[in-house]
């Protein structure tokens, strides 16, 4: 499925890096996260179609992850990738929620052809709308699409949906450049030289009608804040 984005959460580094490349060489868009708390943070803010997750992490285990995943998210696909092939555990994640579980060590053939088979079975789906009230509509970031009151509409890219639900659930706070970078592209910042984020900005603004910079607002030298009615 191209353009389609998965989050992997594995706190051991060789084997996050590998299943990494193997998605990326695969065709997808990658996620990823070292640790359970930094891994449920983006499980229930980023924009992916399909989580693969380990059960031995660092903070918050795996099956925890799970949990709260499934109460706020209740649609969305999940592979256990776990060296734990004990019955109770398989049992467990897949009572959770989980699509399939996958014991370690796998083949990159094996792992992609257990992505490939889970989003073949989950697209169709019906994934939970999650729609938020903007000034002057209202946007259904499950499907990308902004709904205006005076009846016209546009689509969001998955990356501009990611970016917008990021930004509303920082109810107000000023979010750095920096934090996007890493919870919502995935990227090491420090690492990273890229105005890609820039470009998505003046896009969102763009499609939410946004022209004097009202709603989604620049903090000079500290990033951008979303007010949810214009500001004074």
């Amino acid at each position: 499925m191209p353009d389609t984005t998965i989050l992997v959460i594995e706190d051991d580094a060789a084997i996050r890096r590998g299943v990494v490349d193997a998605l990326e060489y695969g065709g997808y868009r990658t996620l990823e996260a070292g640790d359970g708390n930094g891994g449920l943070d983006l499980a229930l803010k980023a924009n992916y179609r399909l989580l693969l997750l380990d059960l031995v992490l660092p903070g918050r285990d795996g099956f925890s992850i799970l949990s709260e995943l499934k109460k706020k998210r209740p649609g969305q696909a999940v592979i256990i990738l776990s060296a734990r092939g004990e019955e109770n555990d398989r049992v467990r994640g897949l009572g959770l929620g989980a699509d399939d579980y996958v014991m370690k060590p796998f083949s990159v053939r094996e792992l992609l052809a257990r992505v490939e088979a889970v989003l073949r079975r989950t697209c169709e789906r019906p994934a939970p709308s999650e729609e938020r009230e903007l000034p002057g509509g209202k946007v259904d970031l499950t499907s990308g699409k902004i709904a205006f009151h005076d009846g016209d509409g546009v689509e969001l890219s998955e990356r501009e949906a990611g970016l917008l639900r990021y930004l509303l659930d920082a109810a107000g706070r000023v979010v750095s450049r920096d934090e996007i970078l890493r919870h919502v592209w995935g990227l090491d910042p420090e690492r990273t030289e890229t105005r890609t984020l820039d470009m998505h900005i003046m896009h969102l603004r763009t499609k939410l009608r946004d022209r004097d910079q009202q709603m989604l607002v620049t903090v000079r030298g500290k990033g951008w804040r979303f007010h949810g009615s214009p500001v004074p």
